[in-house]
């Protein structure tokens, strides 16, 4: 029986590849986007596919989205929250607009999505949850402050939906992808802070120099992590988080070690606040 996938973001970089993929797989796909023609003109033709308009800052887009998504399917199986923006720069250097904007697209847009789609679920009882983070969600890099603030938010938001809605059979997965060839480095979908602060001139231009030659050689298949989460979805109960990439498994093994050695520096002093 074939599932109905409803993905943000999907007329470009990995959210076209996970629709692609689900299509092809004989799935129900509704694909959402800013820009209704890119993602139609992206994905062609299916009986099997809907386009919908969907600002996921806006929750009223959500709204119609989702009600757009139960008229034409009738349920929603899996979300796949996708859409993505990058707001680069040191933190004194990224205004308050910077850190709202980053926030409202990688943390209230997951969220106003997902609440728009979670009365649908736990009606029918089942439905998956997937957000997609990043390794930047699991350890604050130089550079990325705003990035990682919202992914960071994200996940933390997606472990207690977790357990608030498992009882009614929905599951939920966090994806920490390392670097993969999207289109999150294109001009499209990064914006750099303005130079403002002497003090980061230098590092500022590494920093910069450093992300635009990523851009189209980063070494992870975005192909291949569409089909894994597919596969994921399939499998039975899906993990409550996927670490993807080999790079993104070396950050994960760092940040557990860095906690365990920080723990064991402490232990004594933090075992000995308790009242007598």
């Amino acid at each position: 029986m074939s599932k109905v996938w409803f993905i943000t973001g999907a007329g470009r970089g990995l959210g076209l590849d996970i629709a692609k993929a689900a299509l092809a797989a004989g799935q129900k796909v509704v694909a959402t986007g800013r820009n209704t023609e890119s993602v139609a003109k992206a994905l062609g033709h299916s009986d099997n596919l809907h386009v919908v308009k969907l600002d996921v800052t806006r929750a009223a887009d959500a709204e119609f989205a989702a009600q757009a998504a139960l008229d034409r399917f009738g349920r929603v199986d899996v979300l796949v929250n996708n859409a993505a923006s990058f707001y680069a720069g040191y933190f004194e250097e990224l205004t308050p607009e910077h850190m709202q904007l980053q926030l409202s697209t990688s943390l209230v847009g997951p969220t106003n999505v997902t609440r728009a789609l979670l009365p649908a679920m736990r009606k029918q009882r089942s439905g998956q949850v997937i957000s997609i983070s990043s390794s930047a969600g699991l350890m604050g890099f130089e550079f990325n402050s705003a990035y990682s603030a919202s992914k960071f938010g994200l996940e933390g938001w997606m472990e207690a939906l977790s357990a608030e809605v498992a009882p009614f059979g929905i599951e939920t997965m966090i994806v920490n992808p390392g670097f993969f060839r999207t289109e999150l480095l294109t001009d499209a979908s990064t914006n750099y802070a303005t130079a403002s602060v002497e003090d980061y001139s230098e590092r500022r231009a590494q920093q910069i120099a450093f992300y635009k030659s990523q851009n189209g050689k980063q070494g992870g298949d975005p192909a291949k992590l569409a089909q894994a989460l597919l596969a994921l979805s399939e499998a039975g109960r899906l993990p409550t988080r996927f670490i993807a990439g080999a790079d993104a498994i070396g950050v994960a093994e760092q940040k557990i070690a860095t906690l365990q050695q920080q723990i064991e520096a402490h232990r004594e002093l933090s075992s000995s606040l308790s009242f007598d």
